[in-house]
């Protein structure tokens, strides 16, 4: 039984001031959900609690493929233990280096700043930040424009 894949990578924003907004993101192909969560940082931790929000949305019984690439928090030896024991319901796929073309979140990020960062001055972060969460808010459910964003040929 083939299982879509949910693909997982992380943007970064910038405000004026330099200041940076770090959202984790995956996205199934099959139908466009996306699902994505602000972090501080970018670490083992935060991937952590992350994929614990993606297993949540895991069918029952079937386990769950996510594409990742090689970012050093997706193999961190402090995230291991608890890959091991959820192995039964989540798989990591790592990309092969160089090669984010072959990830399909990264066309939802560059849709994401095409949408919502282009052209736009923001005074602050938190301005920023509105307006990325209510364009994710949009594509929480199976939508058409992301099913054919990132569809899988």
């Amino acid at each position: 039984m083939w299982i879509p894949p949910e693909d997982v990578d992380p943007i970064v924003l910038h405000a004026p001031t330099r200041k940076q907004l770090a959202v984790f993101g995956a996205v199934c192909p099959a139908d466009g959900r996306f699902l994505p969560m602000q972090a501080q940082s970018f670490d083992a931790q935060s991937f952590q609690v992350f994929l614990q929000r993606l297993l949540r949305r895991r069918r029952p019984g079937r386990q769950m493929v996510v594409i990742v690439d090689n970012a050093r928090w997706h193999y961190a030896r402090a995230l291991q233990p608890w890959l091991y024991k959820h192995q039964d319901a989540l798989r990591l796929d790592f990309l092969p280096p160089y090669s984010p073309e072959l990830n399909p979140v990264e066309r939802v990020w560059k849709l994401t700043r095409r949408l919502c960062t282009h052209n736009v001055y923001f005074e602050n972060l938190q301005d920023l930040s509105e307006v990325v969460e209510e364009q994710f808010r949009k594509w929480f459910y199976p939508n058409t424009q992301l099913h054919r964003l990132c569809a899988i040929i």
